[in-house]
């Protein structure tokens, strides 16, 4: 039975595998389960020399989830840590996991208690509405993480999740321009168009009306690249700084363009707020289309 579940892992780096034998956890939750991952995350490295396997199981809504956890982690000899904010719930899931012999930690229950107690009322019993009343500022979370995700032409296997897809060569100001665009809450993939490489076949698969095309004037990208080369003290010749392969690898980032019939905005002289500004207008002109 899947319930949405997978298993992660700590920094492997905060431990050492294999000195003591570690139990599953089981995070389990009514929305996505950020609070119990939190709090596995801030306490499991005061132990070291541990791997502990977590197993998050979120959005569990009905019994039946809750009975399969149960019985699971009672096979697995693993514990449980719950945030089910239903009280139906969360007491059936703490009588239940005493009954099978189960230590399930309830995180919010106490406090759930007290509350209900002290105010006189009950809870809603709602999961998620921490996240539905604060969604703006974790869709731009969400935007940035994807973004760094898929810099630099990484994680192609999920670029087509993206809402803009920038491809121009190197040291075009393809990253800072991605990043600006996440921090406004856009999912941004770039991908890297260099000389003398294949083009990924993907990008001819993604929805042309959210990829943007980045040229340049080559005697500015020449600066950027030497004004880069300077700072990591490097002044030999190369391709990398030769005027004539720019022209090159500029008209062969044209040639994709006009190939995928992408949308081509200039960026020589601009700003970077004016390029995002571009961009943007162009994406949402195209998708209304």
């Amino acid at each position: 039975m899947d319930f949405n579940s997978h298993q992660i892992h700590l920094d492997d780096s905060q431990f050492v595998e294999d000195e003591t034998p570690s139990l599953p956890i089981y995070l389990v939750s009514g929305n996505i389960g950020a609070l119990g991952e939190q709090t596995v995350r801030t306490v499991l490295p005061q132990f070291q020399g541990v791997r502990w396997p977590i197993v998050k199981r979120p959005r569990i809504l009905k019994i039946d989830q809750v009975v399969h956890i149960v019985n699971e982690a009672k096979e697995t000899k693993g514990i449980i840590m719950h945030t089910l904010v239903d009280n139906d719930l969360r007491l059936f899931m703490n009588q239940y996991a005493m009954e099978s012999d189960v230590l399930a930690i309830d995180l919010i229950g106490q406090l759930m208690e007290f509350l209900m107690q002290k105010l006189g009322q009950k809870p809603l019993g709602q999961p998620g509405l921490y996240r539905y009343k604060n969604q703006e500022y974790f869709d731009r979370i969400d935007a940035i993480e994807y973004t760094l995700d898929h810099d630099d032409g990484k994680n192609s296997g999920s670029w087509e999740h993206a809402e803009i897809i920038i491809a121009g060569p190197s040291r075009l100001g393809k990253t800072p321009l991605a990043i600006y665009l996440s921090v406004l809450g856009w999912r941004v993939a770039n991908i890297p168009l260099v000389l003398g490489i294949p083009t990924p076949p993907k990008l001819f698969e993604l929805d042309r009306r959210r990829v943007i095309g980045l040229t340049i004037e080559p005697t500015e990208l020449l600066a950027f690249r030497q004004h880069r080369q300077n700072n990591l003290g490097v002044n030999k010749k190369s391709d990398y700084n030769n005027i004539t392969i720019l022209h090159e690898e500029i008209e062969e980032a044209r040639r994709i363009f006009r190939k995928g019939r992408f949308k081509v905005i200039n960026v020589t002289n601009k700003p970077i707020e004016t390029t995002a500004a571009q961009v943007i207008t162009t994406i949402t002109r195209q998708l209304k289309s």
